[in-house]
Order: structure tokens, then C-alpha cells, then sequence
């Protein structure tokens, strides 16, 4: 490789970031608990689709230029090499990548990969994902490659998305690339140079925010001004993804009174028209997809699964009712209908002032003063239950 670190090369806004960050004076306009002053963050890519680095570029809590500028209180600056979002391209940013190999950086770096890892092996002649070549000899550098030399010496690596998490739709069923997750490539017993294991976000895309809550955590723990945060057996953030869809879901009081949608638009549960919230793991429904909006429930979409591993094929057929919801669902429509219809009984009552019970006040009244039959009966048995543990003297 030629050589870079002159002064013109630090000055040069495409000279690889390595570079111009050594030559930067140290800012003082940020608190720093730790022993870093920054990280460099190289982010490379397999069978991407790029919607990881769009959906993290949407983050807010905190924002990628916040990181960037270093101004978070505890969190060292944040350098990033990355093929779309970094200024320099071609040999300069691959230089990034030998300085790191080398040893030659002036501060640790985080991998963050996104997308499937393709099995080289079986491209035949060629490549499935290159990025960059060798200045000596020409020859193409694989993605698998850099991971391959980067990994040992990386403070930690972050898979992102469910095609670097588990392969994702590049790993579906007869897909000819031999696509996997970056843990089942680096393989259980994968440390990084901190004792680290491959922490995985999931989402297709993953919510921007859990990525970002989640680097945040990790540099906490590079740091040294915080533990490790909590990560589930499948190498999770346990705080994100601990809870299913269904039960932060806006939806989930129809579902537990039997109550379901039978078109798209409408406001009931949808798990007839094949959402499988109830048995996914993802923070969608109570984080939103970007700043706190959207997201697949609060839009009128289904949850097929996307954080998972299983996914896509065993969330296949799309669209479909899931074969589970044939007896929970239906046991839902029973029980549910029961006790809907006892709610809605307590509902007519507690919609009612006491003295309306004889005389409604307003022309927006009921077309009866007050309930009769047998629903006054149950109110009354109901009201003397209620108060039958008070006591007065």
C-alpha cells in the first residue's frame, strides 16, 4: 500500500478517515468517562439490501451525528468507515480496513456487519460480495474476507438486520449461496478482543433505535463505566426483544375478546388475516419504526416475523392464517365473547351517573332513562358485590 499520514493527506477531506481523525486535535467540548476518545466503526456489508443503514441513519435516540460529533455525554466519538456514508471510496477507503488489520489505527474499532455472509465457495470463479482489491496484486477482496481478518481484533461485532442476524431472506429455502448469520460463520466460541460475543439487532429492517441503544450500551461497556448489558440466548439486547409483538400491541384487547379484523382497515386484531405477533419476539408495537411513529401493527400491517430466526420460511405462506391460531383464536371467539358481553354490561352501567338512572339529562340520551329487565338486575347484583367489603361507622 503507498503510504498516507502526511500533513497533505490529513487535509484532504477523501483521504481515508484513519488519517485525517489521527491528525485531529483532541475536542474538549465533550465528557468522556473512559479511556477512549473515540472508536472507529467499520461497517460492511454481504447480501444487503442497504435498508439497515437506512433505517439506522433514521435513529434518534441518540442520533448518528450526535455520535459522530462525540457530544453524548460517556460515549467516546464515533469515526465511521462505511461503503455508503463515509467521503472517501475506492483505495482510500479500503485503507481504512489494512490500517485496521495492521494494527495501525489510534483507537479500537467495532464491526457492524449488515446483510447475509454468502459461502465464497461456492461462487465458483468469481465472487458473491467483493470490497476492494489488493494494491500489490489486483486481486478482488471478498466481504468475507475483511471479516474473516477484521473479527479477532474488533472490540466487538454487531450483527444488524436479520440477514446478518440468522441469513434472512438470502437464506431461504433453495437459495444458492449457502447464506448464514455472522454468529453461525464465526461460530460459538467467537470472541472479540474484549470477550465479546457477536451481539445480533434482528428486524427487516431492524427499528433504528435498537441498533443505535444497542452500540451505545456496548461502548458503555468498552468504556469501562458500565457493565455489559443484558443480551438473551440468542445474543439479543434481552431488554428489546424480551416481550412478543402481541402484547404491546394496540390491537391485543380485541384478540383477548375474540374480537378479529376480516379485511384490511379494519380496526380489530388481524391475526385471521396471518399476523404472527403472538409468537414474535420485537419491540415494534411499543417503539414505532422511526422517532416514536409507525410500525407494522399501527399502520394496519401484519407482523410476519421479520426478527426471527425461522424467517422467512416458517412465517411462509404470507398473508395466511397462522396454523396455531385454529385453536387459540377460536378458544379466543368463545371465551372472549363471553366476557365481552359481561363487560359491556358493566360498561352500560359505569356510563351512567346515579341520578341518570332515572331521568337522562341531554338530548344526546339513551332512548330508556335508565337499564331494565334483566340487565337491571345484574347491575344491582353487581353493585352490591362491589361495595360488599366496605365497612362504615
Amino acid at each position: 500500500m503507498p503510504a498516507m499520514g502526511s500533513r497533505d493527506d490529513a487535509i484532504d477531506p477523501l483521504a481515508p478517515i484513519a488519517v485525517r481523525s489521527a491528525a485531529m486535535a483532541t475536542s474538549q467540548d465533550s465528557l468522556h468517562l473512559g479511556p477512549l476518545e473515540k472508536v472507529y466503526l467499520i461497517w460492511m456489508v454481504g447480501a444487503s439490501c442497504d435498508g439497515c443503514t437506512v433505517a439506522v441513519s433514521g435513529a434518534t435516540n441518540p442520533r448518528v451525528e450526535h455520535l459522530l460529533a462525540g457530544i453524548i455525554p460517556g460515549l467516546p466519538r464515533i469515526d465511521i468507515v462505511h461503503t455508503v456514508l463515509s467521503m472517501e471510496s475506492g483505495p482510500e477507503w479500503v485503507a481504512n480496513l489494512f490500517m485496521a488489520e495492521r494494527g495501525e489505527l489510534d483507537a479500537p474499532y467495532v464491526i457492524t456487519w449488515e446483510g447475509s455472509i454468502m459461502d465464497e465457495s461456492l461462487a465458483g470463479d468469481g465472487f458473491w460480495m467483493g470490497l476492494g482489491e489488493d494494491p500489490e496484486t489486483g486481486r478482488q477482496i471478498t466481504s468475507l474476507e475483511w471479516l474473516d481478518r477484521l473479527a479477532p481484533g474488533a472490540a466487538a461485532t454487531i450483527a444488524i438486520g436479520t440477514c446478518a442476524t440468522w441469513g434472512g431472506i438470502p437464506a431461504a429455502k433453495g437459495n444458492p449461496t449457502g447464506a448464514m448469520g455472522v454468529m453461525d460463520y464465526l461460530g460459538k466460541d467467537y470472541r472479540s478482543a474484549f470477550g465479546v460475543p457477536v451481539v445480533n439487532v434482528p428486524g427487516c429492517s431492524p427499528i433504528g433505535d435498537n441498533y443505535i441503544e444497542t452500540a451505545a450500551a456496548v461502548l458503555l461497556f468498552l468504556q469501562g463505566v458500565a457493565p455489559l448489558p443484558e443480551f438473551d440466548e440468542l445474543g439479543r439486547p434481552a431488554w428489546l426483544f424480551g416481550e412478543t409483538v402481541h402484547r404491546h400491541c394496540p390491537r391485543a384487547g380485541y384478540y383477548e375478546e375474540g374480537v378479529f379484523a376480516e379485511e384490511y382497515g379494519a380496526k380489530e386484531c388481524l391475526v385471521e388475516l396471518g399476523c404472527w405477533g403472538p409468537v414474535v419476539q420485537c419491540n415494534i408495537a411499543e417503539r414505532g419504526m422511526v422517532d416514536g411513529h409507525g410500525g407494522c401493527m399501527q399502520m394496519g400491517g401484519i407482523c410476519i416475523g421479520c426478527t426471527m430466526p425461522g424467517f422467512p420460511d416458517k412465517f411462509s405462506p404470507f398473508y395466511e392464517a397462522p396454523p396455531g391460531s385454529l385453536v387459540s383464536s377460536n378458544t379466543s371467539r368463545v371465551v372472549g365473547g363471553f366476557v365481552r358481553r359481561l363487560r359491556s354490561l358493566s360498561l352500560q352501567d359505569k356510563n351512567m351517573a346515579t341520578q341518570w338512572e332515572r331521568d337522562a339529562p341531554s338530548g344526546w340520551a339513551r332512548s330508556r332513562t335508565g337499564p331494565r329487565g334483566a340487565a337491571k338486575v345484574v347491575h344491582r347484583f353487581y353493585e352490591k358485590y362491589q361495595h360488599s367489603k366496605e365497612s362504615y361507622k
